[in-house]
């Protein structure tokens, strides 16, 4: 039984890893071309856009969704009646955010704002419809479904993004883009998946699934309103293109982040639900997610810390170096991301999402007072405090899991060194080739080869469990294939 429930979980993380890793990295590829076309002003412009549709999203994406995936016998009547609500609340939202987009444009004195506003909003009507198919799709584990409907939504944005900067269109490319991918996404997923709305609604079933659900939706818009806080305040204190340059560097490290850690986020929560009355396998969960996440994510942030000189200037060009501070913070940031997803997926799949809102605001409490001791001071120093509350967040996520698994925050330090000392000392090793006098493309050839080689050896030096975990598995795929 456990051999069949690894195999699921593997091919459901494989598939959403494969997902993410392929959507990401055509949009990352897309970003790059749309960089070098657009100018720092036009991403400044949209990114602020974002901040507002991102925040109205979470109305959408959390709270009744994970609800669905958290409850342990939902069935028709809870995703139909759920399906119903989220498209209400979806044209509300959007109403909303359409009468009020010019006081938005006013405060920040861009009277063009507006429109682009009002016409990429749409993005959370689509939402709206898109939101319990995904729910579908997690809580069985289907991810394949993922897979087909983001990539061609990823595709086709890329080429509609592409070709409306090219000829001019400048901001409106972004949106168009946007728009796009959701569309043919939601499009995708809704004639793959075999799950449809059925004409039945239950506001008892709404209380129950609100019951747990809404304690997520207010830690998951407190979370959101306090990640796109610094974007807001930045973009009215500073310039645009300091708007820019800040979540330029951001970007980087968020495509390597967002492919590993909510591909195992994903799967790790529908998982450990249908484990929640045996703690014992829930800790052994989080403990495997938390050193296998860190063991792929280390090498990742730091070398991209290594190689960042090289990469800005080859993939974005000079006018884009000022991002290098900012893609160094996040990337130490992220690179600690694992304790936080894995902790607070284990307390939401134990039903304790009381704790899971308690955690959300002490942490943003924290947050709040790093950011308004440094908005004055400069971006940079915005950017530094987020170091600071990285660290004292991971202690407040794990600690109830002391109590609640028996894993406590200087455990889980323990499981993360090793990936973590490896990855400092290959970041190490690598960094002084940026100093050569060779091409660009050379030296970042030298130093993802070497710092590869420098890891893997390591690893198996050191007989590092999460490789040899990963090995395994790799090999028996090989000598499935290879015996078929």
């Amino acid at each position: 039984m456990d051999n069949i429930n690894n195999k699921k979980i593997f091919s459901s993380f494989f598939w959403r890893f494969a997902e993410r890793c392929g959507a990401q990295g055509v949009a990352f590829i897309v970003s790059i071309i749309l960089a070098r076309i657009l100018s720092p002003e036009d991403y400044g412009t949209i990114a602020l856009v974002t901040v507002f549709t991102t925040i109205l999203n979470v109305f959408v994406d959390s709270g009744m969704g994970n609800a669905l995936i958290q409850k342990k016998n939902a069935d028709d009547l809870d995703f139909s009646t759920v399906f119903y609500f989220n498209i209400i609340v979806c044209i509300l939202l959007y109403l909303s955010i359409f009468i009020i987009s010019p006081v938005i444009a006013s405060f920040y004195k861009r009277p063009d704002l507006t429109v682009v506003i009002r016409v990429l909003s749409l993005t959370l009507i689509v939402s709206g419809i898109k939101n319990v198919q995904q729910a579908y799709v997690s809580r069985n584990m289907l991810f394949q479904r993922f897979f087909f409907a983001t990539l061609s939504g990823t595709v086709g944005a890329a080429i509609v993004g592409i070709t409306m900067a090219s000829l001019g269109f400048g901001v409106w490319a972004l949106v168009g883009q946007q728009l796009f991918n959701i569309v043919i996404d939601t499009t995708i997923l809704w004639f793959t998946v075999k799950w449809y709305p059925k004409r039945m609604f239950s506001l008892k079933r709404l209380r129950g699934l609100f019951q747990f659900g809404w304690k997520i939706l207010i830690s998951s818009l407190i979370n959101t309103i306090y990640e796109n806080l610094r974007t807001l305040i930045i973009g009215k204190v500073y310039s645009s293109s300091d708007l820019a340059y800040y979540n330029q560097g951001n970007k980087f490290p968020y495509v390597i982040v967002v492919n590993i850690n909510s591909s195992i986020d994903s799967v790790l929560l529908p998982t450990m639900s249908a484990e929640q009355e045996h703690k014992e396998k829930v800790k052994n969960m989080t403990r495997k997610a938390i050193k296998i996440s860190t063991y792929l994510m280390a090498p990742a942030m730091m070398g991209l810390v290594a190689i960042s000189v090289p990469m800005v200037t080859l993939v974005l060009t000079d006018k884009w170096l000022p991002c290098i501070p900012f893609l160094r913070v996040f990337c130490i940031t992220y690179m600690f991301y694992p304790i936080h997803t894995a902790n607070l997926n284990a307390i939401n799949a134990l039903g304790r999402s009381d704790l899971f809102l308690k955690l959300e605001i002490v942490k943003k409490v924290i947050g709040i007072i790093a950011l308004f001791s440094t908005i004055w001071i400069s971006v940079k120093a915005m950017a530094y405090s987020l170091l600071i509350v990285s660290f004292l967040s991971q202690i407040v996520n794990s600690w109830p899991n002391k109590y609640l698994l028996n894993y406590s925050y200087f455990e889980q330090l323990k499981d993360i060194l090793p990936s973590i000392s490896l990855a400092l000392v290959m970041s190490v090793g690598i960094y002084p080739i940026s100093f050569l006098h060779l091409p660009n493309i050379v030296i970042l050839m030298i130093q993802i080869i070497l710092g590869v080689s420098i890891y893997l050896g390591g690893s198996k030096i050191l007989k590092l469990d999460s490789f040899q975990y990963l090995w395994k598995i790799i090999k028996s795929m090989f000598v499935k294939r290879g015996s078929v």
